[in-house]
């Protein structure tokens, strides 16, 4: 070997030695400073309290995600379709004080309360609703606040 390609060698040597002094450097300080006031022991606890607190987050989360659940299902049953038909049953009598007011679910389950106002005396009459249907027979008036109420 000659003296040039021997002194290539070491200048290069001598930088990539440069290169790794100030690269161990920089890892040395932020190093320190994510230790800083701190021992390893401490550094262990810290994440030690920091699992441990996933945990209780992931048990809560699951807890919220079961009530969640729940008051889905507590509002499906929730009357949450309500709709009135105002009408008039006696053509040469009065306005339309009668009415038929229809109370549903999701599911359209529920009640039907239906008035007919005459000078007189006033009927009030009520029929249970499954899925928007009644085995009792419904007026027109009736029929149509379901409808209304929920598309059945």
């Amino acid at each position: 070997m000659n003296i040039g390609t021997l002194l290539i060698i070491t200048v290069g040597l001598g930088a990539l030695v440069f290169f790794c002094l100030i690269r161990l450097f920089i890892l040395e300080k932020r190093l320190s400073n994510i230790l800083a006031g701190k021992n390893a022991r401490d550094l262990e606890d810290t994440i030690s309290d920091s699992v441990s607190n996933i945990k209780k987050m992931d048990s809560r989360i699951l807890l919220i995600a079961q009530e969640i659940d729940n008051i889905n299902k507590r509002l499906a049953k929730a009357i949450q379709k309500v709709q009135t038909v105002r009408f008039n049953p006696f053509k040469d009598q009065g306005g339309n004080q009668s009415f038929a007011t229809c109370f549903m679910d999701e599911n359209g389950d529920g009640v039907i309360i239906s008035s007919l106002y005459s000078r007189d005396k006033v009927g009030i009459y009520a029929k249970a609703l499954s899925a928007g249907k009644s085995e009792h027979e419904l007026s027109e008036e009736e029929k149509e606040s379901i409808e209304k109420a929920g598309s059945f």
